[in-house]
Formats: C-alpha cells, structure tokens, sequence
C-alpha cells in the first residue's frame, strides 16, 4: 500500500512535468492554439494545471508518512497570514496588460508609466505560487509535502528567470525600454478607482472561499 502510495505520488509529478515541458513548447503548443484558439489553449490548459495540481495534493495526502520536522500549533498562521497577499497578487496581476510574464491580456496597451503590481512584480502568477508553496512547506513537514511544496517553489522561481530569458529574446530592444520606463513609473497612489475597488473585493472573496473549502479540497481545516 505504501509502495502504491509513492507510484502514484511520482506519477502526478511525471504529468504536472509533462504537460509544463511539452504542451507549452513547439511543435505542440502551435498545433493546439490553432485548433483551440489562444484563448481557449489558455482555458484548457489552466482547468489541465488545476486538475493535475489537484491530483499532487491528493498523492501528497495519501503518501506514505516520512517525518522531516515537527509540527506546531504556530505553523498554521504562515499560510493563513500570507494566503491574503497571494490572493491580492492574483486579483491585481491576472487579466491586466503584462509584456513581461504570461496571464496577461491586451499586452499591446500596457503602460509603462502606469503599470500597476507590474512595477513591483514582473511575474504575478509565478510570486503568487512561490508565496503559496513557501507558506504551505512550513505546516507540511513529511516527506511527501516537501517535495510537493519545495518543489513548487524552486519551479516558480526558475520560472521567472527562464520566462524573462525568453520574453527578453523575443521582445529585444522593447523589453529593456519597457524594463526600464517601468522601474521609473510613478509609485503615488491615488485615490481607488472603481476597476480597484472591483479587484480588491474579488482578492476578499477568493480568500474567504478558499479558507471555508479548505478543508474539503485539503482535508485539513487550516484553523482548528
């Protein structure tokens, strides 16, 4: 059982490794937007990321149990303090204009003397996971949940090194100009605009959500 344990474990690693290594790279990433569309590759390959992230947390569940450190009451709060900024970073980082990292939308009407999270944070879906899984490693200290989480947060932060890498050589010139008038911009904040205020509410509910479903998508009632 504990054997079937671990076979299963590493098997969702394979397809999680699988499906970043091959579905998004040439030849097979072109020949599925021209059949999907971009934004229905977008579609299918988020809701594929969620249903394999969804079977890693289940093999994590169902490993064997291999103590790395001890748990402590106080470890809980790591992921329950930071899982309200991973929220924000999420609602104030998706769907906005963004030259520099994937999950962005109309990239060709970003503004560089306005570009919002983006002047802090070139990569907000790969800062928001590294947060998520550094904060999830410190309560989860078996084996399996190292692994899981460890890894989640070694992958996102090379993520950000190979994607400017590549948004670098694809972008040439524009990328260092963009770089730069972005690093410049004007960080006065202003009074909120509605967009904000949209945004800000829609990071208060995905964190409620997330913190009532808990324990029915994890097992584990990150306040008991």
């Amino acid at each position: 059982m504990s054997g079937n344990g671990w076979v299963n474990f590493i098997a969702a690693f394979a397809v999680f490794f699988a499906s970043h290594m091959i579905l998004i790279r040439p030849p097979i990433r072109p020949v599925l937007v021209r059949l999907l569309g971009t934004r229905g590759f977008s579609a299918a390959y988020s809701a594929l990321s969620v249903l394999i992230l969804w079977w890693l947390i289940e093999a994590a569940k169902t490993a064997p149990y291999v103590e790395v450190w001890m748990w402590a009451p106080w470890q809980n709060w790591v992921p329950i303090l930071t899982m309200f900024p991973v929220c924000l970073i999420l609602a104030f980082g998706v769907a906005v204009p963004n030259p520099f990292s994937f999950g962005g939308i109309h990239n060709d009407r970003f503004d560089p003397k306005s570009p919002g999270l983006i002047r802090w944070m070139r990569h907000p879906i790969l800062g928001a996971l590294f947060l998520w899984s550094a904060a999830h490693l410190v309560p989860n200290g078996d084996l399996a949940h190292v692994i899981l989480f460890g890894t989640f947060a070694l992958f996102s932060f090379l993520g950000m090194k190979i994607i400017d890498k590549r948004r670098r050589r694809e972008l040439g010139s524009d990328w260092t100009r963009l770089l730069e008038e972005t690093n410049q911009a004007n960080t006065t904040v202003s009074s909120p605009g509605m967009s904000t205020l949209i945004r800000f509410a829609i990071a208060v509910i995905v964190y409620v959500a997330l913190a009532h479903s808990h324990v029915l998508f994890a097992g584990v009632d990150p306040f008991a």
